[in-house]
Order: structure tokens, then sequence, then C-alpha cells
């Protein structure tokens, strides 16, 4: 669903990323970790098409992120870990404004906002507008114009930052059931136990290198996944099961 080939991004001098091989199969969450300044970021925004790249090759279903940017874009959704909305607008008239950029169906537009502000608990709010919204209210809006959109491929960073239990428990699932659809998943994140019990696969980078990529089983091993991390960023050897 996603292959990301040989991606470097330069800022001048820095080398943001270096080099990055990645591939996200149909019917998988990838949990992308790694330090702050790791290149996570940069990595999910190239391959969500608003940051250029300096090296490499990324497509989403077949379709190069440079030469098919549009069709690259319809079939996947990016979500930032700091949401930018448009606050002059109440949060149903932002999801219909999605729903109109995105051409989707009046009656899938209808029957998905209604299942995801419900599930999010944003039913109540949605004709207050959104800069009355607080983070976390932000977040779930956000969650739901990706989630209506029934995209191929979602890709969030940090998306579990701000979220209150119950709207965690239900991007859990919303995101599982992305994936029992044929659909992928690549998400950064902090929280490394989420990370390990919702994962299929974990790719680790390290100053803008790739370092470990595999099954979360693989991976982890016998250990856990905060310790492979940890070894990994004090440079020891990975736990046994990690694979390069």
């Amino acid at each position: 669903m996603l292959d990301i080939s040989h991606l470097t991004r330069r800022f001048g001098e820095k080398v943001a990323v270096d080099d990055l091989s990645l591939h996200c199969a149909p019917g998988r969450i990838t949990g992308f970790i790694g330090h702050n300044g790791a290149g996570k970021t940069t990595t999910l925004r190239a391959a969500a098409g608003i940051l250029d790249f300096t090296e490499g090759r990324i497509t989403i279903a077949g379709h190069d992120v440079r030469a098919d940017p549009v069709a690259a874009k319809r079939v996947s959704a990016f979500l930032p870990d700091s949401p930018d909305l448009y606050e002059f607008m109440s949060g149903v008239d932002y999801l219909s404004f999605i729903a109109d950029m995105y051409q989707l169906p009046a009656a899938q537009r209808r029957d998905e906002i209604e299942r995801y502000a419900t599930a999010y608990g944003l039913a109540d709010e949605l004709g207050n507008s959104v800069g009355s919204y607080s983070h976390g209210m932000k977040q779930k809006l956000s969650l739901v114009s990706a989630f209506m959109r029934r995209p191929r491929l979602l890709m969030l960073d940090e998306p579990f930052v701000g979220l209150d239990p119950i709207a965690g428990h239900q991007l859990k699932q919303h995101l599982r059931a992305l994936c029992e659809g044929g659909g992928a998943v690549l998400f950064s994140t902090h929280i490394l136990e989420v990370a390990q019990s919702l994962c299929d696969d974990i790719a680790i980078i390290k100053g803008g290198r790739l370092v470990v990529a595999g099954p979360t089983t693989e991976v982890v091993g016998s250990a856990s996944l905060e310790s492979v991390f940890l070894e990994l960023q004090q440079g020891t050897p990975a736990a046994p099961g990690a694979s390069a």
C-alpha cells in the first residue's frame, strides 16, 4: 500500500532522513518509532505529499507521490500531530468542506459523519465553531474527516496524544477495522505500550536512518518494545528477534 524507496530529505546541510526504505502492506498496522527529531514527521509529511524530498521514490497504492500527487492523495489521508483546521467554520461545515473536496456521495458523507462523530462524542458539538473546540476535540474532528473518506492508507503523527481513554479505544478499533477492510495504517507514537499491543509491524528510526523494521513479534522477540528501543538509542545491540 505504501512503498518508500531510498528516501532522503535534506534541510541545507542537515540530513533529516537518510536513505530510508519502508514498505507498509495492506491489512497491517505499522508503528513508526523514534526519538524527537529522528525523522518520523519528515517521513510522514513526504509520504503525504506535503513536503518535497531530495532523493528517492514514494508510491501509495501504485500512485507515485511526485508524478501523480492527486491520485495518491485520493486514496490516502494524513493527520498531523497538531490539527490545523478552519476555525471560523462549524464542525459540520468543515466536514462538509472535506467531503466536497473529495467528492463523497451524499449518502456516504451523511452516514459516515454520523457514525464517526457519534463514536468520538462529537455529534452534539458539530454545530459549534471549530475555534471553540479544545485540542482533543479538534483531533477527534480530524479523525472523523479522515475515516469518513474510507482511505486505503491512513498516516497519523502521534494520534493518541491528547485523546481521552474512550476516544483512544475507539481509534484502535477504527484502525483495525480499516486494515480488516484491506487498508493499511502507518502511525508514529511515543507510547510504546500501545505500539507493541496494536501494531502488526514496527519500524524504528534513529538519526534519520531506519535501523529496525519487521513484524512486531520478530522485532520485540522475548523482550519488550521499550527495551529494544532503548538499546537501539544507546547504540547497543537489539534484543533477540529484532531485524534490520
